[in-house]
């Protein structure tokens, strides 16, 4: 299967459909596909070997526990642009930034030391990565929150975290995955 090009049929604020022309055996076909701007999440360590989760009120959800975390980019138009000039490793960077930012607005710490962890995809006919960051050390500075935002910050233990994510009052599901696989890899 040869890419041809592609043409975006629908571009709303953060998600846009796409329709990818491909030579199929000699035959064009379209391709659809979705794509949204890439997310952060954090996976914060607490002093005391808990972690920083958020419990919020989400619209449509209720209430929910969660990894802090966000968007990278405020619309699909500036992410498309950031695409055209420049590269993975610099989309990393600008993740980087925003996990910082966003562990500021939630949780209300500025992180010391933050790498990642891993890259999460949503899957094959939907683009929507989420950049998974583990924070170790960091520094109170009080929660920053964006209007209509209702965030507050739980310190769980590690048995609580796992629990949370395995009843499902952890409701994003990309995010119990990780979670399993952190605390697999560092139990």
């Amino acid at each position: 299967m040869e890419h041809k090009s592609e043409k975006i049929v629908y571009q709303g604020r953060m998600i846009e459909i796409i329709h990818e022309i491909v030579d199929f055996n000699g035959k064009e076909i379209i391709l659809e596909h979705g794509r949204r701007a890439p997310g952060v999440r954090l996976i914060i360590k607490t002093p005391n070997g808990g972690f920083l989760i958020s419990k919020e009120e989400r619209y449509k959800l209720g209430l929910d526990y969660r990894l802090p975390g966000g968007k990278v980019f405020d619309s699909l138009t500036e992410y498309n642009e950031f695409l055209l000039k420049n590269n993975s490793e610099e989309l990393v960077v600008k993740a980087k930034e925003a996990a910082i930012k966003e562990a500021k607005e939630e949780v209300g710490i500025k992180p010391l030391e933050i790498n990642l962890f891993l890259k999460s995809s949503c899957g094959g006919s939907f683009e929507w990565d989420l950049y998974y960051f583990i924070v170790e050390q960091y520094e109170e500075v009080g929660q920053n929150l964006e209007e209509g935002e209702e965030i507050e910050p739980a310190e769980v233990s590690a048995e609580e975290l796992k629990e949370l994510a395995l009843s499902g009052q952890m409701q994003e599901d990309r995010s119990v995955a990780v979670i399993l696989k952190y605390l697999h890899k560092n139990s």
